[in-house]
């Protein structure tokens, strides 16, 4: 395991890794100012040292002093600071004058800086860290040559030497600050880049992949997905430890039972998925709600889990016990086991709870259970469920699923509509929603389509989709045609806008429904203000009746309307036999029409086809504005949808 490391000691490390090379180069280049001040600045404090030597000898020159007295004063000069001496060479010029001396001889045939000086050059050799040499050649000027009659202008007369140490050489003041501001400078910016590479690396790339693993998971709702990121930092690994802890709760709450700690039908749902051969069992407490009402929630809940432990008892290992919604559980176990076996386990399995009593106070509660079984690799939820149902109906312990029960089940589910549509005609909750549709030139609500709905007991709307076949089956469905038309006469009576009203071939060859439309236009004398709008999907048979009823509804004001042209009998050959006033395009062509070139091309036809014939076109299921804006370049007269209004009740 890579060791680790907390972001305090990170930053720690950084500091000082960048400290000690900012100070390790700092340390190179004030080595390097300091061997620059050695050879510049000692060179010019020595010439001014020498220049001030040799004034003082050519003072005493000019006084006429004799070569007694100049050494006595070099010997002064050299008593002003025991750490500097002063050394005077005359050149082989001086000698041809004023003759020689043994140290000056000496020092001009074994001293190479003595030599390379009377060469006219100054020379500085640094002898260590401390001590200098500094070797100024004296050269003659015109006023000198008074003396040095052999003697020409430029040549070296002699050699000023002096030697001392540098433990007090000068730096100016400007070259301290520049090199402590550039120092500043450059420890700042080696700290930044430092913090940045190494946060870089080890903190804002962790981080990020740190977001990015929540986002994933919150985005797929994945909440299995764990989070575990190579990283160095203790702090970073903690924030790991605790979002996979939240993780790990949230888990257990979504797929465990708080109450049982038992699976939950979720992760049931998940295990079902993988659709192997297995067996399902659904088991059901009888009559809890009464028990529960009875002995209160927390006798309640003991009960719930006593009858887990029981079921858990009475089974192997291989099986897999969840807890479901309320009263329920569900054993799921591989498909290992003979018919005759599951019908042994099932009794079994009811017996054991029916033995099991849970004791309260001084009474005892007895518990009874249901189950329905399933076999196979799909629907085991739904057919568990269905053999449970029809389990409690015959009031037997249990039942295993066969494909009778589909009928028995649909036949149930035949009755409770055929009720529910009885129940809603006597009550008067069959009511008609309107859908706006708009003139496309003006973009104003100009008619509403009349839909039917049923309201049920929360208020909630249910759509005919759910109901209308039952409906015909049981013939309820001519009773629901004519609750919409009247209801819908009566509340445009007294709006200014038309209203098309749905009706199938049945409709109009049902006399009741016709006689009630004949009547009611009769009674309310629309003019132009109700289009019926015929949405039969199949091939008129009855013809000639369609026609005359198209006859005398457009003698009392009414208007006709094609639905869904393109599909049944709305056809080209149809729309010039019925001479209608309005084609509704199919919404299938419709809803894609602004990225599908086929739609817009059949589309096209259509409304060309309608302008010839002076009718008028609708395009409905106009979900947005592109749709819209397609529709409205082609053409289309009218358009309808909900990206330009919702059903409403108008009453």
């Amino acid at each position: 395991m890579k060791k680790k490391t907390t972001y305090k000691k990170l930053i720690l490390k950084i500091i000082l890794t960048t400290l000690t090379l900012t100070l390790t180069v700092a340390f190179i280049y004030s080595n390097y100012m300091k061997q620059e001040a050695i050879q510049k600045l000692s060179k010019i404090d020595a010439r001014k040292t020498t220049e001030l030597i040799f004034q003082s000898l050519y003072s005493a020159m000019e006084k006429g002093w004799t070569r007694t007295d100049l050494e006595n004063i070099i010997k002064r000069l050299n008593t002003v600071d025991e750490n500097m001496i002063v050394n005077v060479y005359r050149s082989q010029e001086v000698v041809k004058n004023f003759g020689d001396i043994q140290k000056d001889y000496y020092a001009r045939e074994n001293n190479p800086f003595v030599k390379k000086s009377l060469q006219n050059d100054e020379i500085l050799n640094i002898v260590d860290d401390s001590t200098i040499e500094y070797y100024y050649p004296i050269v003659a000027k015109n006023e000198c040559l008074k003396c040095h009659t052999k003697t020409t202008q430029g040549e070296v007369l002699g050699i000023i030497n002096i030697n001392y140490p540098i433990n007090d050489l000068k730096v100016s003041l400007s070259s301290f600050i520049n090199f402590f501001i550039l120092f500043i400078i450059l420890f700042s910016i080696a700290i930044f880049v430092a913090l940045y590479f190494e946060f870089e690396k080890y903190v804002i790339k962790p981080i990020k992949k740190f977001v990015n693993n929540i986002n994933y998971i919150s985005e797929n709702k994945d909440i299995k997905r764990r989070i575990g990121i190579e990283n160095k930092i203790h702090e970073i690994d903690n924030m790991q430890d605790v979002f996979n802890e939240m993780l790990n709760s949230l888990e257990y709450q979504f797929y465990y039972d708080e109450l049982t700690q038992l699976p939950n039908r979720k992760k049931l749902i998940e295990v079902l998925a993988n659709k192997r051969n297995s067996i399902l069992m659904i088991i059901n407490i009888d009559k809890f709600q009464h028990i529960n009402d009875l002995y209160g929630d927390k006798i309640g809940n003991d009960i719930l889990v006593n009858t887990a432990k029981i079921i858990n008892n009475n089974v192997s290992e291989e099986i897999e016990l969840f807890k479901l919604h309320a009263d329920e559980y569900a054993l799921y176990m591989p498909l290992t086991i003979t018919k005759e076996e599951i019908h042994i386990l099932a009794n079994h399995l009811t017996t054991a709870i029916e033995d099991n009593t849970l004791k309260v106070k001084d009474s005892e509660v007895f518990v009874n259970a249901t189950i329905g079984v399933s076999v196979g690799n799909e629907y085991l939820l739904n057919n568990a469920d269905m053999a449970l149902k029809l389990a409690k109906k015959k009031k037997t312990k249990y039942l295993i699923y066969d494909v009778s029960m589909n009928i028995e089940h649909e036949y149930e589910q035949n009755l409770k509509w055929s009720k529910k549509i009885k129940d809603a005609i006597q009550t008067n909750q069959v009511i008609p929603v309107f859908q706006p549709i708009v003139d496309i030139k003006t973009s104003q609500i100009v008619k509403y389509e009349a839909l039917m709905r049923i309201i049920d007991d929360n208020g909630d709307f249910i759509e005919p989709v759910h109901f209308l076949d039952l409906a015909k089956k049981n013939k309820l469905y001519t009773k629901l045609t004519q609750v919409i038309v009247e209801k819908t006469f009566e509340i445009f009576k007294d709006k200014d806008y038309q209203v098309s009203i749905n009706l199938s071939v049945q409709d109009i060859l049902n006399e009741e429904v016709h006689q009630l439309i004949l009547s009611l236009l009769n009674k309310y004398k629309f003019k132009d203000k109700i289009v019926f709008e015929l949405i039969e999907s199949e091939g008129i048979e009855n013809f000639d009746e369609v026609i005359n009823f198209i006859e005398q509804v457009k003698k009392l004001g009414a208007k006709i309307s094609i639905d869904d042209f393109g599909t049944g009998y709305s056809n080209f050959e149809y729309i010039m036999k019925l001479k209608v006033d309005y084609i509704k395009i199919d919404a299938s062509m419709i809803k894609n029409i602004d990225t599908n070139k086929n739609s817009q091309m059949v589309t096209e036809t259509i409304i060309d086809f309608a302008k010839k014939l002076e009718i008028k076109t609708i395009a409905e299921f106009i979900h947005s504005k592109n749709v819209y804006d397609v529709v409205k370049e082609m053409g289309v007269d009218y358009a309808q949808g909900y990206y330009l209004g919702k059903t409403q009740r108008l009453d």
